[in-house]
């Protein structure tokens, strides 16, 4: 028996599955998908067994995640709901589903894990909000979510009242830093530099720029303030994206992301 299924094997899935083959062995894991030829493509590229139903991938692991889009649960969870056990940890990706609806489908005995992976997770390098009943988990299988979720990139363990705020910080947010990136590299094309040049550059910096934020442990407006120097370019800059509403934008399109959430 596989320790990990993964039901659904779209972008986040992917993503899922090969971040955890960085920690774990091809034998732990397994899968499925509605697409047929897609799993046996992906079972070629990685050597990860794949399940024809998702009843056969739920039976065949202890820890189950859900990795279908929220309109597609409901016929999931009726495929899975006579299959797994008050043994089984179910973990839900999907934004805005409740840990109150999941169990209403799957039957309130069944154990839930909430969480919100990113994409950079096919590189280790994601971040995912968690949550869940404390005490309906083993010490043993809170460190095994943990170890899932860490084989990812980093995890934080959030209330489950604050999961759309997850979405809006992390879950969605790399479309927007991809966004950033290529405005960033297309100002830098604007005045002549090679495309691929321009790419390189703005995306390194925005790593760099992560990391020093999370290394230094210093406030984003100190480091902020430590590149822009009286007088001087960066800001001008900073004064031009202030002047068009950058920091506006930004917290609006969280604002969309949750009320999105809301009526998932």
């Amino acid at each position: 028996m596989a320790k990990i299924g993964i039901i659904g094997i779209g972008n986040m899935g992917f993503a899922i599955l090969k971040g955890l083959l960085n920690v774990y062995e091809k034998e732990d894991i397994i899968f499925t998908d509605v697409n047929e030829s897609r799993c046996a493509q992906i079972t070629e590229e990685t050597g990860v067994a794949h399940a024809g139903s998702n009843a056969g991938c739920a039976g065949s692991a202890k820890y189950i995640v859900l990795a279908v889009k929220p309109q597609y649960f409901n016929p999931v969870l009726l495929n899975i709901r006579n299959v797994v056990t008050e043994k089984n940890v179910i973990i839900s990706i999907a934004p805005g589903i409740t840990t109150a609806q999941l169990k209403e489908k799957l039957g309130d005995e069944k154990r839930v894990v909430r969480a919100m992976p990113n994409t950079p997770a096919l590189l280790g390098e994601g971040m995912t909000g968690v949550c869940y009943d404390e005490e309906a988990l083993t010490e043993e299988e809170k460190h095994a979510v943990a170890d899932i979720f860490r084989s990812l990139g980093k995890m934080r363990i959030v209330e489950e009242r604050l999961m759309n705020a997850v979405v809006c910080v992390s879950g969605s947010s790399p479309a927007y830093v991809y966004m950033f990136i290529e405005a960033l590299a297309d100002s830098a094309v604007k005045y002549g530099l090679p495309r691929d040049a321009a790419y390189e550059m703005a995306a390194q910096t925005v790593l760099g720029s992560a990391k020093m934020v999370l290394e230094t442990g210093e406030h984003p407006g100190v480091l902020k303030d430590k590149v822009c120097s009286p007088g001087g370019t960066t800001i001008a800059a900073v004064s031009a994206l202030e002047e068009f509403g950058f920091r506006n934008a930004v917290i609006k399109a969280a604002d969309a992301c949750f009320k999105k959430c809301e009526k998932l």
